[in-house]
């Protein structure tokens, strides 16, 4: 009896592994507005907790966001000499289907943006 009970269980649990989706899609913003502008910059100020500046047309081409770090400067204000090391900040837009959600890659942190309209970059794409 215990074997026939063991291919069963490996056969439920195959088969549920397919039978939930990714309800997550790779978004961009679409019919950006000074709310959703806002909500953006919002967003990604309180996950760098200081403020950047964001071009007007931030996420309307792709769902990928990176934020290069500034870069150090020299007691005279000049541009200090070498490369900048560090990995700039990144972040992806997803939509869920109703919502519009900025991911920080770095830690996987989450901010729904309201006020945003965001479509599936899938759908987005030209013919």
């Amino acid at each position: 009896m215990k074997m026939m009970l063991i291919p069963v269980c490996a056969v439920a649990l195959v088969g549920c592994k397919n039978v939930v989706p990714d309800a997550e899609r790779a978004a961009l913003i679409v019919n950006p507005t000074d709310e959703s502008r806002a909500a953006l910059q919002q967003a990604v100020d309180a996950a760098l907790h200081t403020s950047v500046a964001l071009a007007d047309n931030a996420l309307t081409d792709t769902s990928l966001l990176v934020i290069e770090r500034q870069v150090p400067r020299s007691i005279e204000g000049a541009p200090a000499q070498g490369r900048t090391m560090e990995m700039p900040f990144q972040f992806r837009l997803v939509t869920d289907g109703t919502n519009c959600v900025l991911i920080d890659q770095r830690d996987e942190s989450r901010y729904v943006l309201a006020n945003t309209e965001c479509v599936s970059e899938q759908t987005s794409a030209p013919p």
